[in-house]
């Protein structure tokens, strides 16, 4: 076959191996790889990367991956890559049974070894397992947050919230949602804090309680 051609039957097909691609190019390994890279072809990140999908093919889902029978493929790139995606992605982090899930991955596989000192994550024990977050320190509270079912205010608490906030920047988070309470709303002072850390006011109000 020629290139269209060969183009149009991967399109038919969805997926391909190099060994195929070999044959149907009638060219050297090293050369339809080289034809891969060109086409700017998609490799799974699982089935030991042996398969391959060009561009335009995969419809991928909300967490960028697409699956064609039992092959899976990413658009963030290779296994590890798309992991840490998806954890810094993740409103509450991923433990790694959820990433297994994701990513048709045993919850027990060895490969989570490798993520221990990966940039972009950090591991932490929460709730007596390990829960994958974002390095970065803003992201990672409001994952932990999150996971530890902290609801965010509505945009009406929010609004006397802040008010009161302006009225009374000295006081701590404890007294802010007492203050709150007068104004006939009832809300956690976990949840005046994730507001105050969110808007970045937290570090003007110094709690006064243990």
């Amino acid at each position: 076959m020629d290139e269209p051609q060969v183009i149009e039957h991967i399109k038919r097909q969805k997926i391909i191996t190099i060994d195929r691609l070999v044959g149907l190019l009638e060219c050297s390994v090293i050369t339809a790889r080289r034809r891969l890279k060109v086409w700017k072809a998609h490799t799974s990140i699982n089935q030991n990367g042996r398969y391959y999908t060009l561009p335009a093919i995969p419809v991928f889902d909300e967490n960028g991956l697409w699956r064609h029978q039992a092959v899976l493929f990413s658009r963030h790139g290779n296994l590890k890559q798309t992991i840490i995606m998806l954890i810094q992605g993740s409103p509450k982090g991923l433990a790694a049974a959820e990433i297994a899930e994701l990513l048709d991955l045993a919850p027990n596989s060895s490969f989570f070894s490798r993520l221990r000192d990966a940039p972009g994550i950090k591991r932490e024990k929460q709730g007596g397992r390990f829960v994958y977050v974002s390095d970065r320190p803003d992201i990672r509270e409001r994952q932990r947050e999150q996971r530890e079912g902290i609801a965010f205010p509505t945009d009406a608490q929010a609004v006397v919230i802040l008010v009161q906030f302006i009225k009374h920047p000295d006081i701590g988070v404890f007294e802010l949602a007492e203050c709150v309470a007068g104004q006939g709303i009832s809300i956690e002072p976990a949840a005046v804090q994730r507001l105050l850390r969110f808007h970045g006011l937290l570090k003007k109000t110094p709690d006064t309680r243990p």
